[in-house]
């Protein structure tokens, strides 16, 4: 018997609403985040950026209210565009980095957003800042050039653009390597004011910290009294960067000047270390296998006295992020953990016994079919606890709430309430569908607005990136659920083999088998829905984004006249082509097994979905941008190019600004035009 769980993700002051969703409203939306509770607990202040869709800008401001609730207050202006906020550790400033002098520096303002003062005037700019609890060091990251240019190296040839590479990782992500290396910088202070040259505590290393591309203050901490500083970093450049995961979490002593690693026994992933409030121990994020970026991510802590390393989530088979120590005594710890297609708040507390601290099992705080993407924690005293959180679904854009540490969740700001309240919701249903091999499988479907069972609805099939990347309850800009609904479209969206939050088994299952049993798992999902009536079985269409493109490439040769058209983003196409052009070489050895000339041949290669392009018999849209390099535009000319030589009708819709994705307003309001006029075309 089928298992079917009915959501109703819409509050009910949302039932009158009659507008369409469009492309252009999503832009109106201010996109909340960021959330950070005072140390006095009494005032939280948040990050709201709003796009312009006319200028294809968006600005960054600065807001605060009560925990509990209240008319939110504007700290700061447009031209500020601030982000990266934070309290200063005493609580009498609100810290945040600003461009608006031309390079990004670290400012500071009063709580009423008044005596706007800079505090850092790095040249070349800082890339992110951290106070010690006790204001006596101020650290930072900023760019060191270290390398040199061709040009440089001959100075008699200055106008050449050439490069000379003579290892990987010359480019990543979206940008090309610039001679320089991301440093960690400390600076003495005094009431928040830097007094005293900085010191580059990485001096003359050709590696980075924070980690490329990404990585922010989050991965560095200061001790308590300020003496100390833990930070994240792959001590290597070149091709062993490129091939490797193990980044390392090193402890630089500012009086002695002597740096430790203290994670040295780890092979894989150690970052975002967190000095918990009593100096004594501290807490990071470790995942066990090197080479595998999606591994378990765990919640380790580690005790100097004794040296002492304990995992907290041993028993706990879920991925965890955005960790907080809570409580006087440093005895809670606060973390989102991906569990069964959702991202709840969860907490784990420490226990002294005669042999040493163990950690209670891990429990969840919160509970719900929602998103948590950010949390902050404070507790000035042993009698207050506050815990705000970010939180959103697929029929909700990010807005906060106040959490008691029982759970108990209230909503406290509504920055997108007036306009949303005008928009048509679909129903959200999760349904528990059969895979091939007798295990139940996780998936949303998502309903147009009025859905009326008596009709037939054309139906997409969305396949999910990353590839391990969990299809929980996250409000997107590009592959918004309600989007399509509001289009008349039914999207199945399933939790297919390879996806965090179901256990370690399941998210390893797609390992080397890429065309095997997570693709079983996307035709078992639309052929079990394709038995209600209501689905239109001549107009499906799959769609899908990076390994959700790779998956509806595979699909295009393989589905045996299951869908009618097709839209692949970001797609890969070829696996050997993109072996020998993707950068984050760990992760293409890691999935695929090895290289296309290892030996045995991994089959990931001959499952490759170009092997298939002779089945290709339905429209496709290929969208790729030039500046992807985790999946070159190359793939995506690759499967257009195949499209048109078999004369199958193709449209190529080609970004030559954008990175793996859409960020630029028109851009991505382009991008939904022509796929909905592609599907309508197709479906319609």
């Amino acid at each position: 018997m089928k298992k079917i769980i009915y959501l109703f993700l819409f509050i009910a002051s949302y039932t009158f609403a009659q507008e369409k969703l469009t492309p252009e409203m999503l832009w109106k939306l201010g996109r909340v985040n960021n959330p950070q509770v005072s140390p006095d607990a009494k005032t939280v202040i948040y990050e709201v950026k709003k796009y312009d869709l006319a200028t294809n800008k968006g600005t960054n401001y600065i807001y605060s209210m009560a925990p509990a609730g209240g008319t939110p207050v504007q700290l700061s202006d447009e031209s500020t565009n601030a982000f990266n906020v934070k309290w200063r550790p005493d609580g009498k400033k609100i810290n945040f980095l600003s461009a608006i002098n031309g390079e990004v520096q670290l400012f500071e303002i009063n709580p009423d957003g008044s005596a706007k003062t800079q505090i850092t005037f790095v040249k070349g700019g800082i890339g992110s800042y951290k106070y010690a609890p006790n204001i006596t060091m101020l650290a930072y990251s900023a760019d060191v050039k270290l390398d040199r240019t061709v040009a440089e190296q001959y100075a008699d040839l200055p106008l050449v653009q050439a490069r000379i590479i003579d290892g990987l990782l010359y480019r990543h992500w979206d940008a090309w390597h610039d001679y320089s290396y991301s440093h960690i910088f400390i600076a003495p202070c005094a009431d928040g004011k830097i007094i005293g040259d900085a010191t580059d505590i990485m001096k003359e290393e050709k590696c980075d910290a924070p980690l490329q591309p990404f990585g922010g203050d989050e991965q560095y901490s200061l001790s308590p009294d300020g003496k100390r500083i833990a930070y994240t970093c792959k001590k290597m450049n070149g091709t062993p960067e490129a091939v490797s995961t193990n980044s390392d979490i090193y402890i630089y002593n500012v009086d002695t000047k002597y740096t430790q690693n203290i994670t040295e026994q780890n092979s894989g992933y150690d970052q975002d270390p967190q000095f918990a409030n009593d100096g004594k121990k501290i807490g990071w994020l470790s995942m066990k296998r090197i080479g595998y970026e999606s591994d378990k991510n765990r919640m380790m802590v580690y005790y100097f006295a004794d040296k002492k390393l304990i995992d907290v989530t041993e028993k706990f088979d879920y991925p965890v992020d955005a960790f907080q120590w809570a409580g006087l005594l440093s005895n809670q710890l606060y973390f989102i953990a991906q569990y069964q297609a959702t991202k709840n708040i969860f907490t784990a507390e420490e226990k002294v016994k005669k042999t040493g601290a163990v950690y209670s099992d891990v429990e969840e705080v919160t509970k719900g079919d929602h998103d948590y993407i950010a949390l902050s924690v404070s507790t000035p005293d042993k009698k207050t606890f506050v815990m705000v959180g970010a939180k959103q679904t697929m029929s909700m854009p990010t807005e906060l709430y106040n959490i008691t540490n029982k759970g108990v969740e209230s909503q406290i700001s509504f920055t997108n309430k007036e306009l949303w309240s005008t928009v048509q919701m679909g129903r959200v249903e999760k349904r528990m569908i059969p895979t091939t091999d007798g295990k139940q499988m996780l998936t949303w479907i998502i309903y147009p607005p009025n859905f009326n069972p008596q009709k037939r609805y054309p139906t997409l099939l969305y396949c999910q990136g990353g590839p391990q990347s969990m299809v929980s309850q996250f409000f997107s800009y590009r592959w918004n659920f309600q989007l399509m609904a509001n289009n008349g479209y039914i999207v199945v969206a399933p939790n297919r083999r390879g996806l965090p939050g179901f256990g370690s088994e399941w998210n390893d299952a797609i390992i080397g088998d890429y065309g095997g049993q997570c693709m079983r798992d996307y035709l078992s999902a639309i052929d079990e829905v394709s038995k209600d009536n209501f689905v239109a079985k001549d107009k499906r269409g799959a769609v899908g984004a990076s390994f959700g493109g790779y998956s509806v490439y595979w699909l295009a040769g393989n589905h045996q006249k299951r869908f009618k058209a097709f839209v692949a983003h970001c797609g890969m196409f070829n696996q050997e082509s993109w072996y020998g052009s993707t950068e984050e070489m760990w992760f293409a050895n890691n999935d695929n097994k090895g290289s296309y000339w290892s030996v045995p041949r991994p089959k990931n290669y001959d499952q490759s979905p170009h092997k298939f392009v002779q089945n290709w018999d339905a429209p496709i849209l290929v969208i790729h941008n030039e500046k992807d390099f985790r999946v070159p535009v190359t793939q995506g000319m690759e499967a257009f190019t195949a499209a048109q030589l078999k004369g199958l009708q193709s449209r190529f819709l080609y970004f030559p600004d954008e990175n793996h994705w859409v960020s630029k307003p028109q851009n991505a309001v382009l991008w939904q035009r022509v796929y909905f006029e592609w599907l309508d075309n197709w479906l319609k």
